[in-house]
C-alpha cells in the first residue's frame, strides 16, 4: 500500500483554446484532467512519494482517458472502480490570460458520487501514512458522503494523519447550511486543517487568520491550523500556541488559479511525509502554489524536487 492516500472525482476537463473568451463563446476546447484530490495526489507522487487514490469512474470514453491519465501520472489506481451504470464527471474551463477561469461543471449523478461505503472497507490502510480529504468528494451525494464519512472513521481508527481542505463547492452542495455544517462536522475529524480566509468567512464568520485558526482548533484531533492568505503567504497555529505567519513568494504573472490550493496541501504533506516541520511544510506549499498560478493546466506547475529545489535556490530560501 502507499504512503499517501486520498478519495475523490476526477474531473476531465475541456479547456478552451480561445483566451479570455466566455465558455458561451469559445469554439475549440483540449481535454486535461483534473479534480482536486487528484491533483493532490499527483503533486505528491511527482514530489517522490507513493500515492494511492480511491474513486469511481464510468466505462465510456472519458472514463477510460481519466484511468489512462491517473496511470500515466503514477498515481496507484487499486481502489479506482468502473460503474457502467453511470458518467464520468467533467467540466467546462475557461482559458484566461490573468485571474479566476470561468468553469461549468457536469457531476451530479456521475460515477463517483455512487461510490459507496461498503468500497471503503476494502481499502488496506496498513502503510498509509498521511490523508488528504477534501470538502468535495461529499458534496457529490449522500451516498458518497456515507463513504467519506466511513473513510475518516476508518482513518481515525488507524491512526493516520489527516489533512482537510474544506475545498468549498456551494453549487455541489446546492444547500448553504447543509455545506457549512458537514464541512465543520468533518473538519474536526483532521489533525491538520487547511482553509482559506475566505473559506473561513463562510463557514464561521471571519476573515481574521488566527480567529479562524482558534476556530479549528476546537477539534478534539485538530492539533494546527494552515490558513492560506493568498500572496501574504500561510498563517500557521498549533493545539500548543505557536503561532506565526510563514510568507508567500511573489510571483511575476497570476496565469490561473485553478490548482493553487491543492498545490499548497501537496507541499504540506510532501513535506511532512518527509519529516520537515510545519513552517517548513507551509513554505512548501507557498512555493508549489507560486509555482501553480503560474501555468494553465490544473497541476501542470506542480514541481520535481529538481525543479522544487532549482525554485528555492532562486528565491533564496532553504527549507
Amino acid at each position: 500500500m502507499a504512503e499517501f492516500l486520498t478519495i475523490g472525482e476526477p474531473v476531465v476537463t475541456f479547456m478552451a483554446t480561445d483566451a479570455d473568451a466566455s465558455l458561451a463563446d469559445a469554439i475549440n476546447y483540449y481535454k486535461l484532467l483534473g479534480g482536486a484530490e487528484l491533483n493532490v495526489a499527483i503533486g505528491v507522487q511527482r514530489l517522490g512519494h507513493s500515492t494511492e487514490y480511491v474513486s469511481r469512474v464510468g466505462t465510456d470514453p472519458l472514463g477510460e482517458y481519466a484511468l489512462k491519465m491517473i496511470a500515466e501520472h503514477q498515481v496507484g489506481t487499486n481502489y479506482v472502480s468502473r460503474d457502467e451504470a453511470f458518467w464520468t464527471g467533467f467540466q467546462l474551463k475557461q482559458l484566461v490570460t490573468t485571474g479566476d477561469p470561468q468553469t461549468f461543471n457536469y457531476r451530479r449523478g456521475s460515477a463517483a458520487s455512487h461510490l459507496t461505503a461498503e468500497v471503503i472497507d476494502q481499502i488496506d490502510l496498513r502503510d498509509v501514512k498521511i490523508a488528504h480529504m477534501s470538502g468535495i468528494f461529499p458534496a457529490l451525494s449522500t451516498t458518497s458522503r456515507a463513504a467519506f464519512q466511513r473513510l475518516m472513521a476508518r482513518l481515525v481508527e488507524n491512526d493516520i494523519l489527516i489533512t482537510f481542505d474544506p475545498n468549498l463547492r456551494p453549487a455541489l452542495w446546492g444547500d448553504h447550511d447543509l455545506m457549512i455544517e458537514n464541512i465543520n462536522e468533518l473538519a474536526q475529524y483532521a489533525n491538520i486543517v487547511l482553509p482559506g480566509i475566505g473559506e473561513g468567512e463562510i463557514l464561521m464568520g471571519s476573515r481574521d487568520p488566527e480567529t479562524i485558526a482558534d476556530f479549528y482548533l476546537q477539534g478534539t484531533r485538530t492539533q494546527a491550523v494552515i490558513v492560506k492568505v493568498g500572496p501574504a503567504g500561510a498563517f500557521v497555529k498549533t493545539k500548543q500556541g505557536a503561532a506565526y505567519t510563514v510568507p508567500g513568494f511573489k510571483v511575476d504573472q497570476v496565469i490561473d488559479t485553478v490548482g493553487a490550493g491543492d498545490g499548497f496541501a501537496l507541499g504540506v504533506i510532501t513535506a511532512l511525509l518527509e519529516g520537515k516541520d510545519l513552517a517548513s511544510a507551509a513554505l512548501r506549499g507557498n512555493a508549489v502554489g507560486a509555482l501553480q498560478v503560474q501555468t494553465t493546466g490544473d497541476n501542470d506547475g506542480y514541481p520535481t524536487p529538481t525543479e522544487l529545489a532549482a525554485f528555492y535556490q532562486t528565491e533564496g530560501v532553504q527549507e
